[in-house]
């Protein structure tokens, strides 16, 4: 056999081996695409769309695999429900903290919380104490302002009642209109504790369902009022110090930078120390900190984004580094 036959031979074999490689992985994806469907109830209304979301799931599935292979992480990544949408469609339609509004609210109902008293623990969690709600679905609608301001007042009423109420998020979409919120366009958290003292309250989740669209606001609904807040404190802003107190007296809201494709696919209970900026545009519920085993400082944030995002939805996110921004913009109800 001549030298250019041998490097023909060997050129094709390797090429055919590509190929062969290729399709084998390819058809990997494609089962698991399948499963993943099944996993999710997710149809497609044509053929065009499905191959359209499997290559979409296809980039997103192998963004995770590239990045888990990496050692040296504290955080893994894994396949959730949001796998067949690019960045931007799920930026769209999943988060929703308006920054926009932040120069036009003005702090009517400020009201001073003491914070400086809180005793410093290594670690608190206000799940350990029955003063956190199971974990919901903001679905397709940018209010992740009213799930984090919800979370807030539940657990705040909890911490002063003793019993834990699941609150109408649904009764914020439609009706905190006024003071800048947008429902499903977005809006902040401290306009929803506006509209919660101005209408005297809040009521439950039975009373008032969710669904992820907003509606005219029911005004009988609306009274049937379980749940009130005298004030909210706004945090001095980029002051973990003093976040870390107020965690210590009751779970708080805050804005986050959520706009990271780590963040979206973040899985487990690691330690999320992603790449991420300040440009807040999410709304999460800080119930708590801590430490791991290799000394690394954590946020527990309670996510609106369902159980199957994060771990069970909840997130360790680094402490200490103002991650993702998540110490610009904190609020909490006050009783």
């Amino acid at each position: 056999m001549g030298l250019v036959n041998v490097f023909l031979f060997l050129f094709f074999g390797t090429l055919a081996s590509l190929v062969m490689s290729r399709t084998i992985h390819d058809t990997a994806i494609v089962e698991k695409h399948e499963q993943w469907m099944v996993d999710y109830g997710r149809k497609y209304e044509s053929e065009s769309e499905k191959d359209k979301r499997f290559n979409i799931f296809k980039e997103n599935f192998e963004y995770i695999e590239s990045f888990n292979n990496v050692g040296n992480k504290t955080f893994k990544l894994g396949l959730n429900e949001f796998a067949d949408m690019t960045q931007d469609e799920f930026m769209a339609a999943h988060t929703g903290y308006n920054k926009m509004q932040d120069n036009l609210t003005s702090f009517m109902y400020e009201k001073s919380a003491d914070i400086t008293q809180a005793p410093l623990d290594v670690s608190y969690d206000w799940r350990d104490h029955g003063a956190v709600t199971p974990v919901k679905q903001q679905g397709k609608c940018n209010c992740c302002w009213a799930f984090a301001a919800v979370a807030a007042v539940e657990s705040m009423m909890q911490i002063k009642t003793g019993n834990l109420v699941s609150l109408s998020e649904k009764q914020l979409l439609d009706c905190s209109t006024n003071g800048g919120n947008l429902g499903c366009n977005g809006g902040l958290m401290v306009n929803a504790y506006q509209y919660v003292i101005q209408n005297g309250g809040l009521t439950t989740e039975d009373s008032y369902p969710y669904a992820d669209i907003q509606q005219a606001c029911d005004t009988g609904k609306q009274t049937k009022k379980v749940a009130t807040i005298s004030g909210y404190q706004v945090l001095p802003a980029n002051d973990e110090d003093a976040l870390v107190k107020a965690v210590t007296n009751q779970p708080v809201s805050v804005g986050i930078d959520g706009s990271g494709q780590a963040f979206r696919f973040f899985q487990g209970d690691g330690v999320f120390t992603g790449d991420c900026g300040n440009n807040l545009n999410h709304a999460v519920t800080i119930v708590g900190y801590g430490k791991d085993d290799q000394g690394v400082e954590y946020w527990i944030i309670k996510n609106s984004w369902g159980e199957n995002w994060g771990d069970k939805g909840f997130m360790k996110i680094q402490r200490g580094v103002n991650l993702c921004g998540l110490a610009m913009a904190a609020s909490f109800p006050v009783a």
